[in-house]
């Protein structure tokens, strides 16, 4: 669990999003972030699968891709 949720935020602070937007965005209400960073609840397998695989499909830009954009 612990992982997951350091996987979720580090991939939203590098798209500029909060993670319940993150998360909001496969569907899931965004208040369920708070309650699994505050252990009321936890994600199921299959949420877990469908949050990794956005994260998955939709990388972060790399640097380059940045660089490119402001020359």
């Amino acid at each position: 669990m612990e992982q997951f949720l350091k996987d979720v935020s580090d991939y939203a602070a590098q798209v500029n999003l909060k993670p319940s937007t993150v998360i909001q965005r496969v569907g899931v209400s965004g208040d369920k972030w708070r309650r699994w960073q505050s252990r009321e609840s936890s994600p199921t397998l299959h949420t877990v699968d469908r949050i990794m695989k956005f994260i998955s499909d939709n990388p972060p830009p790399s640097r380059s891709d940045d660089q490119a954009a402001v020359a």
